[in-house]
């Protein structure tokens, strides 16, 4: 939109800057996480957490967010380990693929269970005391 006297460029620029200062001023970063977990048998087989800092921008909306401690860490894989079971109940919320087995040969039987979350942005905000995390749907 032009006004009067032509200064459109400085109002986009102004724009431009609001936004810049806003986005630097979250200092949020996107990550990619993904979680399995394996039971065979009644035990448990194979757990894995994969995190990695996303190298193209996360599309979507925020949903609700978790609040982790840091007790002063900035590696994010650290941070969830340190607060695992909390993390492990708030994915449980956003939705795990379940995919059960069961099969008896010669009256033995065996089961086999893996729960997945699929690869999920989440938007992290990390300072001295709490990591913010946002899963992006």
């Amino acid at each position: 939109m032009r006004s009067r006297n032509g200064n459109s460029s400085f109002i986009r620029r102004f724009f431009f800057i609001i936004i810049l200062f806003y986005s630097l001023a979250l200092n949020a970063s996107e990550y990619l996480i993904s979680y399995r977990y394996v039971v065979k048998n009644l035990s448990i087989y194979n757990e894995t957490l994969l995190v990695s800092k996303a190298m193209k921008k996360c599309t979507g909306h925020e949903q609700q967010s978790l609040s982790l401690e840091t007790n002063k860490e900035t590696n994010l894989k650290k941070i969830i380990s340190n607060n695992f079971e909390k993390f492990i109940y708030f994915i449980h919320k956003l939705g795990l693929h379940i995919n059960h087995k069961d099969l008896t040969v010669n009256y033995e039987y065996s089961s086999t269970t893996i729960l997945t979350l699929k690869t999920t942005c989440f938007k992290v905000h990390i300072n001295d005391n709490l990591a913010i995390i946002t899963p992006l749907k």
